[in-house]
């Protein structure tokens, strides 16, 4: 009897074992923000989950989350910064102007042609600013809280569904950076993605990044197409005021001087952005433009900026709590493991290799929230894998690229649906999961795993 007790205890231990500590964390994290658990305790469970899983232990768990932690104290910052240049914007009054404006065309239309002209209008300079934010003005997210929630009256007025507006960003946001190698996308294209697989060993000097990734910008491109027929009808929200806005009246009334003012505002916090490449640095010499000339009074700075602070508080928490869990992820030492085991499942098959690669790229990505983080990591695994089976560097680039991109879309803890999120729910009537995460997930991270493993195998 004690011998079979010990057998017992052998396998079970074995079994345990056989549970991949960061499968197992990030899979717990998408069950607890599908089951409506705010993503800040997803997060927190599951990266204890994974550490004890792991063995790194409680304390040794712990310890690494709260040194992740430091990692996203800049970012948190750098939006809670974002948001009171934002809030000083909108008190600035020139977004109301803008609103009021596109609210007197759209009461000027006549019919159903002139409301959808401005409809389709709308979409198509939200996609243009989503564009230009990552390499022409590389914003990133920081153009959100400005433009949208002065824009949430007009877009309830044309009844429009604000997951086709999610949708539409985080195309912008992501689709950009990974085909376009300027702004963000030279740091993932050129620095990140063709730096790290030169590093692991494979010549990539001769590949022409842009045609590697142009099958999965297809991808994305069917995503979009898709969003807006699957979000083509008209949803109807409540005209609420944004949560801790201040009052209509309290806003002025904008005037030329303002208008300039805000303008200049804007392109200092580019410019300086661009020259420190810190985003936080940028949002301070906006902010700091608004005091200088008087259009923000000195006593009311700190109103503003607790406003702004307050608009942004859920991704920068967000942000941290991610850190902390994409630290522990990598202390468990179980993401080389998990890639190694799904591709040896599949050897000497070239398309069910390239699936599996795809599918670890999209699950680590979905827990880190960062395709940026991603590539580091799993590019050093997926080099030589790639080269043991004959694949090309042009579609090793490919699949690496896609990995990292894949769930960048659909992320509980990504800034590419963070972002939408902080703009569209300052109202509280758009919800993250089910109207940024889920809807993102579904129509991009499918249509660009098909278009990445198509590209594996045709290049």
């Amino acid at each position: 009897m004690p011998r079979s007790l010990g057998a017992v205890g052998a396998q079970s231990r074995k079994g345990a074992k056989m549970l991949n500590a960061v499968l197992v964390a990030v899979l717990v994290m998408l069950g607890l923000s599908l089951l409506r658990v705010h993503v800040v305790l997803s997060l927190l469970v599951s990266a204890l989950l994974g550490g004890l899983l792991s063995g790194l232990g409680l304390p040794r768990t712990l310890e690494v989350f709260q040194e992740g932690l430091a990692g996203g104290a800049e970012i948190a910052l750098s939006y809670a910064l974002l948001g009171a240049f934002a809030v000083a914007i909108i008190e600035s009054g020139v977004p109301r102007q803008l609103s009021a404006w596109l609210t007197g065309r759209l009461a000027a239309t006549q019919g159903g042609t002139g409301a959808a002209r401005l409809k389709w209008g709308l979409l198509l300079g939200l996609l243009s600013m989503s564009v230009m934010s990552q390499n022409l003005i590389p914003i990133h997210i920081a153009f959100i809280p400005m433009l949208i929630p002065p824009l949430l009256a007009v877009f309830n007025r044309l009844e429009l569904d604000r997951r086709l507006l999610a949708c539409v960003m985080t195309f912008g946001l992501v689709t950009t950076y990974m085909l376009l190698p300027y702004g963000f996308g030279e740091i993932f294209l050129g620095q990140i993605l063709l730096g790290n697989i030169q590093k692991a060993g494979m010549d990539v000097s001769g590949v022409n990044v842009m045609q590697a990734m142009a099958i999965p910008a297809l991808g994305m491109v069917a995503g979009l197409l898709l969003a807006l027929f699957s979000y083509r009808r008209p949803r109807r929200y409540q005209d609420l005021s944004a949560v801790g806005a201040a009052e209509p009246d309290a806003v002025p009334a904008p005037s030329p001087f303002r208008t300039a003012v805000t303008l200049s505002a804007v392109v200092a916090a580019f410019a300086v952005q661009l020259l420190t490449d810190s985003l936080m640095i940028g949002a301070l010499a906006g902010f700091a433009v608004f005091l200088a000339t008087g259009i923000l009074r000195l006593r009311d700075a700190d109103g503003v900026f607790n406003r702004g602070i307050g608009l942004m508080a859920m991704i920068g928490f967000i942000m941290i709590t991610a850190q902390g869990f994409a630290a522990v992820m990598q202390a468990t030492g179980q993401i080389e493991p998990l890639v190694q085991a799904t591709s040896d499942l599949f050897a000497g098959s070239r398309p069910l290799a390239a699936l599996a690669m795809l599918l670890v790229g999209l699950l680590v990505t979905m827990g880190i929230g960062s395709s940026f983080s991603t590539l580091p990591i799993i590019t050093a695994i997926y080099v030589p894998l790639c080269m043991g089976l004959g694949f090309s560097p042009l579609a090793t680039v490919a699949i690496i690229g896609t990995a990292g991109a894949l769930g960048d879309a659909g992320s509980p803890a990504s800034d590419s649906t963070l972002g939408p999120t902080a703009g569209l729910n300052v109202d509280g009537q758009h919800d993250h999961i089910r109207d940024t995460v889920i809807p993102t997930f579904l129509h991009y991270n499918l249509p660009l795993l098909l278009a990445g493993w198509v590209a594996a195998l045709v290049l």
